[in-house]
């Protein structure tokens, strides 16, 4: 079945899009949504504009597609984004990296519904932990570039996801509720290299801003 990859370049969508392939889905295009609001309800926004670099790698097409990020109206611009994939790369299904956000999930399968599109969330209701695990083990290298929660500071930022970062996350679990994920907005990732990658990217220069408990790191790639 021909897809497209609802794709914002971190860890939960480009590893959906991993084991959408192996389930024998076809990945017929990304997409992209360029959100004006870094707090948009429904799209991850750091180091966003690197996603078609990520694309080329994979040598998978890309649509990408502005929003204001206002919400409710932003589905506007996915519905109509998924009408252009449907139409020009005839997909058949999205998938989608949603882990437990019903918000989100609730919301792109009602526009699924509505287009007569399969919704595929290979990673809905998976222990966080084992997804954190599961990326070590297939190789990918995963960093942070936005944190959003008590426990997390600017020394986040450029991390590569780990066995001792499972463990700091894992403690932090326990102190403050946080989820391992970064579901909840904890934190935002960058993929840099994984299977599906033709080669892996590298880091150029970053640019860091916040204060407190949130910063992002806004990235540039050789």
């Amino acid at each position: 079945m021909k897809c497209a990859l609802l794709f914002s370049g971190g860890k939960d969508s480009t590893y959906a899009g991993f084991l959408a392939r192996k389930a024998g889905y076809e990945i017929s295009c990304l997409i992209t949504i360029l959100s004006e609001n870094l707090d948009s309800f429904m799209f991850h926004t750091p180091s966003i504009t690197l996603t078609k670099k990520q694309a080329e790698t994979m040598e998978i097409p890309i649509i990408i597609q502005k929003t204001k990020g206002i919400k409710e109206d932003e589905l506007k611009e996915l519905e109509s984004v998924i009408k252009t994939a449907k139409t020009k790369y005839g997909v058949e299904g999205i998938v989608t990296g949603a882990i437990a956000s019903v918000y989100q999930a609730s919301r792109i399968q009602k526009l699924c519904n509505k287009l007569n599109l399969e919704c595929f969330n290979p990673l809905w209701q998976k222990n966080p932990f084992e997804l954190l695990e599961e990326l070590i083990k297939n190789g990918f290298k995963v960093i942070i570039v936005g944190v959003g929660a008590e426990g997390l500071d600017e020394s986040w930022l450029g991390r590569e996801i780990d066995i001792n970062m499972i463990n700091d996350l894992n403690e932090l679990n326990k102190k403050y509720g946080i989820n391992p994920a970064g579901e909840g907005g904890e934190f935002e990732s960058f993929v840099l290299d994984c299977p599906m990658f033709k080669k892996p990217l590298k880091l150029k220069n970053k640019r860091i801003a916040g204060n407190k408990n949130s910063w992002r790191m806004e990235i540039e790639l050789n």
